[in-house]
């Protein structure tokens, strides 16, 4: 099976979404999330490989909204992005009813949604601050 790729992660343990005969690893997965809420207007966009820190998580996916309609909206257009290009599903939902932070669960990765206020009250970058941040946007998605 030709361009199939599988990784191994800092834990290691092999990462991997499986789709239609591809294999989708950790951080294409990551880069997938972190463009899909960059597509819908989320700030501060940021990857960080946790994987060495964690050890049951390789990377977290930080973005933060104005208000909760626009993290909901960011909310969906992750869950959409990565069903149609991966084929996976969050394994969990949290925080949605509120949507001041939603948490989405796919195993090795974990999105995180939050209104800006919650973003700094929480401070998940300070808490994270070891992890190394990861690049996710390319050529097309900069120039614009």
């Amino acid at each position: 099976m030709t361009g199939i790729s599988k990784t191994t992660g800092k834990t290691g343990k092999t990462n991997f979404a499986k789709t239609a005969g591809a294999v989708v690893d950790v951080a294409t997965r990551s880069r997938i999330a972190a463009r899909a809420a960059d597509d819908k207007k989320g700030e501060n966009v940021l990857v960080l490989d946790v994987a060495e820190i964690m050890g049951i998580v390789e990377c977290f996916v930080i973005t933060s909204a104005s208000n909760t309609r626009l993290v909901r909206s960011i909310v969906d257009e992750v869950e959409r992005q990565l069903y149609e290009q991966t084929g996976e599903k969050p394994r969990a939902v949290e925080g949605l009813r509120d949507a001041s932070w939603v948490l989405l669960d796919y195993g090795d990765v974990v999105v995180h949604v939050f209104l800006h206020e919650t973003r700094e009250y929480y401070g998940l970058e300070r808490l994270w601050a070891d992890a190394a941040t990861l690049p996710w946007a390319d050529s097309a998605t900069t120039a614009s």
